[in-house]
């Protein structure tokens, strides 16, 4: 598959509509949110660890790059999609340093606790998209686990100044606007201890079960009790090498190809057996009618007449605009329901997608906590906004394998965490 920076392309770029139903197994980068969660455990282990199948994006490159900025050593080989992790032993090198965490959920969620293992003050900074994303909760853990934090910009946003060590382990936890605060916690939990106490009930809990397996593989005591309550001991060591799956979420869109265009397509690496949430995206395709066989390694999904269905996507929240791209082709109303933490992601991500759906003739409408999609017939030709989010520009692209005349505005925001999405959307021919 040929690499092209998608920040090459035209703006905005036209999607030529299939000539043929797909029959196609997809080959997938790997996942975003392991690269990151292993890339924090293997800095943090006794001993150097080899991560296979990183994912190289905007997101893992800020990982990365703070990484670094941190004094952590990293040989990386883009090509063997390689990345070695020289481990630190949970003592952070301490230099007084601003780390930038672009636009980078996982890297600003996920470090803020680390950086904070040690005294030396850290500035973590990022780009403007996500110093508008909330860090209250998290602020406020760490700060009753005895960190001074210092807001330098608007109240509980990025930037902030912190100055360690951690001198508590238990801590109440609010996870109702994003399951990546309490994520970030318990990877630095195992160098420190941690006893945190859920205050509300938790967003995207595969997203932290997730977490759980990454650490267990190098060597952390995880567990909690009916996730309300987690605890965490042991230290890590690393595992010598460490496997990253194929990304569920960038999945969900060639499973969604093969859903609104009755063809195949299958996805190898990637089944029953994967840590990751999203491969349940399959199960909502197969309500809509689509025909799905998931294996332990395997999810093939082929299109068919497709019916609305009425989903919770609390725990699957990344999918909610490409279900509502989906739903668009399908027959009778879809109601999406229990997002309403999406409204503060790299876009609004339930208002966008309505507007969006209005551009190309669907009937869609905002409710509280999620939308309601009644199509009356195939969407329209339409050139799509993206907002600057990834997810917006990969579900609505989807449109213009059905529909001719579609084109989506800024493709290069794909490069957030799949840099060749436009390119494997190629070999759906």
């Amino acid at each position: 598959m040929a690499t092209v920076d998608p920040r090459s392309l035209p703006d905005p770029y036209e999607i030529e509509p299939l000539t043929a139903q797909p029959d196609a197994t997809i080959r997938l980068p790997g996942s975003k949110s392991i690269t990151n969660r292993a890339l924090v455990a293997a800095a943090l282990a006794e001993g150097d660890t080899t991560l296979h199948g990183v994912l190289f994006a905007d997101d893992t490159e800020a990982m990365l790059a703070a990484l670094g900025q941190l004094g952590i050593e990293l040989r990386i080989d883009r090509d063997a999609a390689t990345v070695t992790v020289v481990g630190c032993g949970g003592e952070l090198p301490g230099v007084e340093t601003t780390i930038d965490v672009r636009q980078s959920g996982t890297t600003a969620r996920f470090l803020t606790p680390a950086v904070a293992l040690g005294a030396a003050p850290v500035v973590v900074d990022a780009d403007p998209q996500m110093r508008d994303r909330p860090m209250d909760d998290q602020i406020d853990a760490l700060r009753a686990m005895g960190v001074t934090v210092e807001e330098l910009g608007d109240p509980g946003r990025l930037p902030l100044r912190l100055t360690g060590p951690i001198r508590a382990a238990g801590v109440g936890l609010a996870a109702d606007v994003s399951s990546q605060f309490l994520s970030g916690l318990l990877l630095s939990g195992a160098i420190h201890g941690l006893d945190a106490r859920l205050t509300t009930s938790a967003v995207s809990r595969p997203y932290l079960d997730m977490t759980a397996t990454v650490m267990r593989s190098f060597g952390a005591e995880v567990s909690d009790d009916d996730g309300t309550a987690w605890t965490v001991r042991g230290g890590y060591t690393s595992p010598g090498d460490y496997e990253i799956e194929p990304d569920a979420s960038a999945a969900s869109y060639f499973l969604a190809a093969a859903a609104i265009t009755g063809g195949r397509v299958r996805i190898e690496g990637l089944g029953r057996s994967s840590m990751q949430g999203d491969v349940a995206f399959a199960d909502v395709l197969a309500d809509m009618g689509a025909t799905v066989d998931v294996g332990p390694e395997h999810i093939e999904v082929v299109g068919g007449p497709l019916r609305g269905v009425t989903v919770d996507l609390r725990h699957i929240s990344d999918t909610a605009p490409t279900l509502a791209v989906v739903a668009a082709f399908a027959e009778g109303p879809t109601t999406i329901t229990d997002i309403g933490f999406v409204k503060g992601k790299e876009s609004d991500r339930i208002r966008a997608p309505v507007r969006e759906l209005q551009r190309c003739g669907v009937d869609a409408e905002e409710i509280d906590g999620g939308l309601i999609i009644r199509p009356a017939g195939p969407p329209t030709a339409a050139t799509f906004d993206t907002y600057d989010d990834h997810r917006m520009a990969m579900a609505f692209s989807l449109v213009g394998l059905v529909v001719p005349g579609v084109a989506v505005r800024d493709p290069g925001c794909v490069a957030k965490t799949f840099p060749g999405y436009f390119a494997a959307l190629e070999q759906l021919r």
